[in-house]
Parts: structure tokens; sequence; C-alpha cells
């Protein structure tokens, strides 16, 4: 039995973004969520004393196994001192992952030797978000309709991670020797332990769940905290929170979900965006027609040199204070899709730097949330976007926040929260929202307040 005010679940995050939609899931279960961006001080951790779920983000994802290794560690550790009985590593819905560049196999690896758990669990699927797994396969789906993975508009020509494998333990393979094992369709239909029993027999370390609606994703869940003391560090999407969410209000052990509601509308925001991608491009269309100033920043130029990186963010500052004193919100991107020229521009530069792709999308990320930074400072806006992934952890913390809390709902995945942290930003109101996230309106909607609609 867990006792009433110890945590029921931490996690840790490989990207800023898909942490903060697993405080959403939590939080607007009526569960008292905190997520912070680095492991917290005493004095930090002290402030949300009342937290039953505790996470921290990072930008593991886009980084490799080597780092990995001498980043995780400590901050699994301290989570899993904190007694929770499932300890999540939280991965994309959309399984970003390559050998060198976000390693889920070698991060589930970590996890398991600091547990000393017999196996870890992984839910991908999230049938709220419009993720399902069937039979070993990932789908995900998008603004044309739902593709396999290997199939989808976005995720088949990601820059960095392209999913050319949609069997998740196929492309698993590449990353981690650790035997695995599929609890298919059929199993999560009927009874899975027997399933789950022959797999531990086997010397499975890594057990991946089929889930394509309320009923697997709450047989999921069951599985899951019904054999929490051997499989207490799990590895999945918010898809996790959500199977265990759905079984803890079956069982009793959270009361049914409050109604969610708006922040409020206000008149203006402030958005930064380092996504290339199409669904990104076509929320920046819906902006610009709707009372957005839309305002380059001209990532290719930033990288040849720390004084042209500094022109660009002190001319994009310039004119997004102009915007907001002109009555419009204003909306820096480095790049409008995957078609805009900046993108050819930005790999060129790229290679003449002759410096990692990390490193550059750190450059970038720390760019545009100094771009915001200084647009927040210089006006009354309280309330931001990021958009973009690696963008959003990185822009985080050129803000100085060192939490974030759920505030509102938008899509699955994209809330909007108030941030924390010693700055002049605590309490700002942001949203954190993937590149591939968010409805048509997103910017809109946000500067609506969020909430149900």
């Amino acid at each position: 039995m867990t006792p009433p005010h110890a945590p029921l679940i931490t996690w840790f995050g490989d990207d800023f973004t898909g942490s903060a939609a697993v405080m959403e899931v939590l939080a607007f279960a009526g569960i008292d969520a905190v997520l912070f961006s680095d492991t917290p001080s005493p004095a930090l951790m002290a402030r949300f004393r009342s937290a039953r779920a505790i996470g921290i983000a990072s930008t593991a994802r886009t980084h490799g196994p080597d780092w990995m290794d001498a980043n995780l560690p400590a901050p699994l550790g301290y989570l899993n001192a904190l007694g929770a009985p499932i300890l999540h590593y939280k991965i994309c819905s959309t399984f970003d992952s390559a050998p060198a560049s976000g390693n889920i196999g070698r991060a589930i690896e970590i996890g398991l030797g600091i547990t000393q758990t017999k196996a870890a669990p992984l839910l991908t699927a999230a049938p709220q978000m419009r993720r399902y797994q069937a039979f070993g396969t990932l789908f995900a789906g998008s603004f044309d309709g739902v593709h396999r993975l290997d199939r989808h508009p976005v995720m088949a020509h990601h820059p960095v991670t392209p999913m050319a494998e949609a069997d998740l333990l196929a492309h698993l393979a590449h990353q981690t020797t650790l035997p695995c094992a599929l609890l298919n369709l059929e199993a999560m239909w009927t009874d899975p332990e027997p399933a789950l029993t022959q797999a531990l027999q086997a010397g499975a370390r890594i057990l991946s769940l089929d889930s394509i609606d309320a009923n697997t994703e709450a047989a999921a869940g069951k599985l899951i905290w019904d054999n929490r003391a051997a499989l207490g560090f799990v590895a999945g999407s918010q898809g996790v929170e959500y199977a265990l969410v759905r079984h803890w209000q079956n069982i009793g052990l959270i009361a049914p979900a409050p109604s969610p509601k708006s922040a409020g509308a206000v008149a203006q925001i402030a958005a930064v965006s380092g996504s290339v991608s199409p669904s990104t491009a076509r929320q920046i269309a819906w902006a610009k027609a709707n009372g957005f100033e839309i305002i380059r920043f001209d990532a290719a130029r930033a990288l040849h040199s720390d004084t042209e990186q500094s022109d660009e963010i002190a001319t994009a500052i310039k004119l997004g204070v102009a915007a907001a004193r002109a009555g419009q919100s204003p909306l820096i991107c480095s790049a409008t899709g995957p078609n805009d020229p900046a993108v050819t521009a930005f790999g060129a530069a790229l290679a003449r730097a002759n410096i990692t792709p990390d490193l550059a999308n750190e450059t970038i990320g720390t760019s545009l949330g100094t771009i915001l930074d200084g647009i927040l400072t210089q006006t009354d806006i309280r309330r931001a976007v990021i958009s973009g992934g690696d963008t959003s952890g990185h822009g985080m913390r050129a803000l100085k926040l060192d939490a974030l809390k759920a505030l509102a709902p938008t899509i699955a995945g994209a809330a909007l929260c108030v941030g924390y942290g010693d700055s002049p930003h605590d309490g700002l109101e942001i949203a954190l929202k993937g590149g591939q996230m968010g409805s048509e309106d997103f910017f809109g909607w946000i500067r609506d307040g969020g909430g149900p609609r």
C-alpha cells in the first residue's frame, strides 16, 4: 500500500515538451505534479513538498550514449531515492531515437541498473494522442490522418532521427542487446499476465506493450501497477501516465478527474519557434493571419560567429518589442517548415562551422530563449510559447525557470503551465510544444487561455 502522501510516480524526460506532457496528464487527473528543469535543490524541493508526482526534464534526446552514461545516473538515482513505486523514463510518443542520438536502449540499460528491477515495460502508445501500437508496430496521427511511423509525413523524414522502421523492437535492436519481448494485442485484450510470466521466464528485460484503445490502455496500466515491485522502472511516452491514471481511477486510488478550465484570454503573448515541422509551419501561417507578427531569426547566420549570433538576438528582441508595443503578439521563428530555404542554409552553415548538431541545436535554442527573455523583460507580456522539443529545453534554461506546474489543457501534450524560478519570470504562464504537436490555431488557443472547447 502506498502511503497517502508518498509520491505515486517519478519521471525523467528525454526532452522538455515530453516531460511537461507527463505532468499535464497527472495534474489534470487531480494529482499534485511538478516538473523541474534539473535536479532540484532542497530549498526548491521544499517549495513543492506536497507533490505526489515529481519529474525532471532533460535534453537527453539530443545526446548519445556517452553523454547518457555521464548524465543520467545522478538524476535517475535522485528520483529513485524518493521512493515512488514507479520511475518512468519518458520518451517521445513517436519513438524519436537513434544509436547516436536519444538512444532509448542505453537509457533503459542505465535505468534498470539503477533501480535493479527485473524488466522494463515499454509503453509508447497513447491513444488520446492518436499514437497506437498494434503487434509491435507504432502508428501516429497527423493533420492528414494516421500513418505507420515509417510512412509518417514528419517522422519518416526527421532530420536527426528518421524512422525507417515502425516495428519498435526491431528499431530498438540497433540500440541495445537486452533481450526483448512483445505483449501483443491478443494478450492485452484478454489477460496479459500469462504472457508477462512467459516473457520474464525467457529472460526478457524489455517488454513492449501494445495499446490502441481504452481497454488495452487500462490493461497496460493494471499490468504495470500490479507488478510494480518487479517492473518499477518503465520506459515510454505519456501513455504510461494515461494508462496508470485510468487504472488508478478504476481501483479508486484517485478520484475522478476534475473538470479542466481555461486560464482566461490575454491580449498578447510572445512565442519563439525552432521547429521545422510541417505542423508548426501551418501553425505559424495561422498565427500570421490572426494577430501575430512573424519575425525571422537567421539561425545560419547565428552559427557564423558570436558577434553575428549576438546581432541576430538583438535584432529579434528589438523587432519583437516593437511588435508588442504596436499591439501584436511577436512570434520569432528560425524556419516556417521543412521546405523553407532557411533549413538548407542552416545545414550548410553547420557543415562550415564544423560543430556537432547537438551544439548547434543548443546554440539556436539558447538564442531563441534569450530572445524570449528580452521581449518579456521589456514588455508587460506574461504568457509565452516555446515551440520545438529541443528548443524548449534550452529556452527554459535561458529564462531561468526551474519548475513547471500545469495550468490549463490544450491538445494532449501541450498544456499551458506556470513557470517558477529565481528570476523575473517567476509565475510566467508558458506552453512548451513539440514541433509536431498542437492544433492549427495553437498559438491563438494559448492566447485565449487554453481550456476545453
